[in-house]
């Protein structure tokens, strides 16, 4: 009889993160479950771990294979995966004992095809929720599922605009159960990180929320978001980011155009280009001790001034945006590099100290 969830944990040198992980995995208390702890040839113990956990308990599956990144890894748990639902977990994380137990029964009583939760982030020190405007519970059936889940995930619309910070916080995977057959019976996969740069949890979720007739959001944090992992895939200079991110909008271009999706789409998705610049100008601050000021002044420029980016401005509305956020977006509208440049310091510290 197959496990109601099949949970797939992809893993590369977490050792001194991955006992957290599983042991808030093997403790669930639905114990219908089976966890595909997939090691992308770590350097590391992580092997070692995962053979001693996987010993003591029959439902911890291990797949070890070449390192090729995080999405070759989901995808190879996908393949294995024969639970009703499956889920996804980061190895730097964990989730609440009770996580599975209550999207699996949300899944089964309102009959949705995909389960959301909200989350914790994590700083080491203490904690915070990330705060989600909605109902406690809040089930879309149908055409609501594009319009108030899909459309979200692609790029904000109106006041949305406004919380650039949760741009992302609908299109994580690990905050979410899905229907096993919605992902296999569409071929879903993760898409290379090496075409995209990140946001690959995004894409895959647009593409299993278009599938899908059913989504509910439960307003309530079961998953812990660990922020403070210096070796994170999401930390670090990206130099290929900007070409990589237009990618990445292509690729939803296209599937809203193979879908012939409707005009708010394609300004949610350009709302998403322009908002993303936020993380493009941290990427360019992050580009070490090497760079002078006077340096990363002048590649934010270049920045600036790239025609898709000039492009997605022309038709940005600012009018959302609270007066700091308008500032910013402002200074990247007329292209104020050093201004921009100023602004980004100053968010990257509030972001680091202020939580």
């Amino acid at each position: 009889m197959k496990p109601k969830v099949s949970i797939i944990v992809p893993i590369y040198n977490m050792e001194s993160y991955l006992p957290r992980c599983l042991n808030s995995l093997v403790s669930q208390s639905l114990i219908d479950i089976e966890i595909i702890a997939v090691n992308d040839g770590s350097t590391d113990t992580t092997m070692k771990i995962l053979n001693e956990y996987a010993s003591k308990d029959g439902r911890i599956k291990v797949i070890n294979k070449k390192n090729s990144g995080v999405s070759s890894a989901r995808n190879a748990g996908i393949h294995a995966a024969v639970g009703e639902y499956i889920g996804f977990v980061d190895p730097d994380d964990w989730v609440d004992y009770e996580m599975y137990e209550t999207l699996y029964r949300t899944a089964v009583s309102s009959q949705s095809d995909i389960v959301m939760c909200s989350y914790m982030r994590e700083f080491g020190t203490h904690s915070k929720e990330k705060v989600f405007n909605s109902p406690h519970i809040v089930t879309y059936i149908n055409e609501e599922v594009k319009k108030n889940v899909l459309r979200r995930i692609i790029g904000p619309l109106n006041k949305e605009i406004g919380n650039p910070e949760l741009l992302d916080a609908w299109g994580t995977v690990w905050s979410k159960l899905f229907r096993a057959d919605i992902i296999k019976s569409n071929h879903l996969q993760f898409v290379d990180l090496k075409q995209i740069g990140t946001n690959e949890d995004s894409l895959f979720n647009i593409q299993a929320i278009y599938h899908s007739n059913s989504f509910t959001f439960l307003n309530s944090p079961l998953y812990h978001y660990w922020r403070a992992n210096a070796t994170s895939v999401t930390s670090g200079y990206k130099p290929e980011l900007v070409d990589q991110w237009f990618h990445l909008y292509k690729i939803i271009e296209t599937f809203l155009e193979n879908k012939k999706m409707g005009e708010e789409y394609y300004i949610a998705l350009n709302n998403r280009i322009c908002l993303n610049l936020l993380g493009l100008g941290l990427n360019s601050l992050s580009e070490g001790k090497k760079f002078t000021p006077h340096k990363k002044i002048k590649n934010i420029k270049l920045l600036l001034e790239d025609y898709r980016i000039k492009r997605s401005f022309q038709q940005f509305e600012l009018s959302h945006f609270p007066i700091v956020w308008r500032a910013f977006y402002l200074c990247a509208k007329l292209r104020f590099a050093s201004a921009f440049y100023f602004m980004l310091i100053s968010i990257d510290i509030l972001r680091k100290t202020v939580r």
